[in-house]
């Protein structure tokens, strides 16, 4: 089982982060990519490096030939799957150990048991662990609402929605079954009792091939939107005893029932002081970092050992945590406008020097919604939570990616949040009303404009070598004047301020300027303002009007529901876009004709295409 080179087959983050582990244990790495990330900066970090395919998924990292091509004219003896894609699909796992290599993970067998929920679930009843009820999808008691219908071989919240009512069961079950179908190449759907206000919380698992099983504690991840994660901490807040007993002895035991080997972990819901099993992940989670800040340990240096046939470099009582991890994902999308996906070319990109950064993303790179909107992740450690907590909320204030909406300004203002200090959040909190004020969209605040027109100014003032040259105010028989300087916000908002040499020359802040623009990231959020020109009469506008729907994220016309001329009433639906396996359903914004139809179906727009036109009844 020994081997001395690995392909990675995965991209972005944790390529990155598997290509390293791999440098660290002297083993040669072998990067993979598809058309979109030839220039990728975890393609050169690699030892060696094979071109997959074009950019769709379905072409390069979900093609389980054209990856045990890249293996074989790469010569790698082993193949770690990363997350996402195809890190737990049991028939990629088989193809690999077919061929000869070394599966980095579990064993097919386990993945086809322990990858699918239905067969999870009957496997953790088995074992002992606590799971919430389940209902045949057409035998629904009316009390037995709300329920959650997900996609028995999903993962990331895809082919996943809350029903509150039965006359939204049948429609709920037709979007998550093409969800399904689409993500997972399986429409088979569970129906399960939703658990309000529930936390999150996980354990992340190992075993080996001599029969040990450890647990690595606890991790919550409650802060979720759509049921996608956007911060983890470990260890959980707050849990009783006996609780956090059961989690970790549910989580052992069910390991020891199926024979697990590797990195996995055993999800729960966790609401009045009960557990229930939702499912087990069987890979590595995006959110490892956070366990191995805890304890210590490299979670990927474990990985390979394990494959390699070692046994567990711990026992269960050496295995020890200090202090308090969290991490924020940071999401290309706009969290102001219900989460949609973003894209575009990345200017310029900053993270803190106070973070364990695990990003890929650098300046001049594209991100597209080929595939997922992670970006990257960032972690720090604390004595306690509330330490982690206010080191994580500087860390933000110190990053910005410039050029593409991200969620680093929502996720800002949610770690500063009273409600997150207080460990208030659980799984549904941000999809309720009690999150409306973190998620109403911000406007640019004055101390943001003053040091962005301090920015301007000095920048604009630079250069010149004798005081007659320099627009500073200087005067011969005078203290030095006001330097004043004019800028507009996204609304138009016309800002002037008279700034002293003493501003101008204290200030710091992060921002890219430009000939007649500034950038500034200020709290996480970025703002571009401009200087005012007549002959542009004011910031540019968007053109649209308000008979208009235009497309909210770049993405693929799933479906065209009407026509031009056809009457349409208030919230009926006009068409369906998706982006990154997620759909978004256009709805007429009141009652009146269609005037415009801007795509059929199947048709690729651009963020902001014309998709829709309602002239008002």
């Amino acid at each position: 089982m020994t081997f001395s080179s690995v392909l990675v087959a995965n991209r972005g983050e944790i390529a990155r982060r598997v290509i390293l582990a791999c440098r660290e244990a002297g083993l040669r790495s072998i990067a993979v990519y598809a058309d979109a990330d030839a220039d990728a900066p975890y393609v050169q970090l690699a030892d060696d490096a094979v071109h997959l395919g074009p950019t769709p998924a379905t072409e390069s990292y979900l093609s389980i030939e054209r990856l045990l091509a890249a293996a074989a004219e790469s010569g790698a003896e082993a193949v770690h799957p990363g997350y996402g894609f195809l890190s737990e699909r049991a028939e990629f796992a088989r193809a690999v150990v077919d061929a000869g290599l070394v599966f980095i993970g579990p064993t097919a067998e386990v993945m086809d048991a322990m990858g699918r929920k239905d067969r999870a679930r009957a496997i953790a009843e088995k074992a002992g662990v606590p799971v919430t009820p389940q209902f045949a999808a057409d035998d629904v008691p009316a009390d037995a609402y709300p329920v959650l219908v997900k996609a028995a071989a999903g993962g990331g919240g895809k082919g996943m929605h809350i029903v509150r009512t039965p006359d939204g069961l049948s429609r709920a079950m037709e979007s998550a079954r093409r969800e399904a179908a689409a993500a997972f190449g399986d429409d088979t759907l569970l129906v399960e009792k939703y658990v309000e206000a529930g936390r999150h919380v996980e354990v992340q698992v190992f075993g080996d091939t001599h029969g040990h099983v450890v647990h690595l504690f606890e991790r919550d991840c409650s802060v979720q939107r759509r049921h996608q994660k956007v911060v983890e901490e470990a260890p959980a807040p707050g849990l009783p005893d006996d609780v956090r007993t059961t989690l970790h002895e549910s989580s052992v035991a069910l390991c020891r029932e199926v024979g697990y080997t590797g990195a996995g972990t055993v999800e729960f819901l966790v609401a009045d002081g009960q557990a229930y099993f939702l499912e087990m992940n069987t890979r590595l989670q995006v959110e490892h970092p956070v366990t191995e800040e805890i304890t210590g340990l490299d979670l990927v240096q474990w990985q390979l050992a394990v494959a390699a046939g070692e046994p567990l470099p711990l026992a269960q009582d050496e295995i020890t945590a200090e202090g308090h991890a969290m991490e924020v994902r940071v999401y290309a999308e706009d969290a102001y406008a219900g989460f949609l996906p973003q894209a575009g070319h990345v200017l310029d990109v900053v993270w803190s020097d106070h973070a364990r950064v695990e990003s890929d993303l650098a300046a001049g790179a594209d991100v597209s919604t080929a595939y997922d909107p992670m970006l990257g992740k960032l972690v720090v450690l604390g004595v306690d939570r509330e330490d982690a907590r206010q080191r994580l909320v500087d860390v933000l204030d110190d990053s910005a990616v410039f050029g593409v909406t991200t969620n680093l300004g929502f996720a800002r203002e949610l770690v500063a949040s009273e409600a997150f200090a207080a460990g208030e959040i659980h799984t549904a909190w941000l999809d309720s009303p009690a999150s409306a004020e973190l998620l109403a969209p911000p406007s640019v605040p004055e101390d943001a404009v003053r040091t962005a027109a301090a920015l301007w100014a000095r920048h604009g003032l630079a250069g010149a070598d004798d005081p007659f040259g320099r627009l500073d105010g200087w005067r011969s028989g005078a203290d030095p004047a006001p330097v004043r300087v004019a800028l507009t916000d996204e609304t138009g908002r016309l800002w002037s301020f008279g700034l002293s040499d003493d501003e101008i020359d204290d200030v710091d802040a992060l921002a890219l300027i430009d000939r007649d623009r500034i950038t500034i990231a200020w709290q996480g959020q970025t703002w571009l303002l401009e200087t005012p020109d007549p002959m542009r009469g004011g910031h540019r506008r968007s053109a649209a009007t308000d008979a208009d729907l235009v497309s909210p994220m770049p993405g693929t016309v799933l479906r065209v529901d009407v026509a031009e001329g056809e009457a349409v009433v208030l919230g009926q639906q006009l068409g369906v876009v998706e982006a990154m396996k997620m759909e978004l359903a256009m709805t007429a914004p009141y009652d009146g004709v269609v005037t415009h139809v801007g795509a059929t179906a199947g048709d690729q727009v651009p963020i902001k295409h014309l998709l829709f036109s309602v002239e008002p009844a």
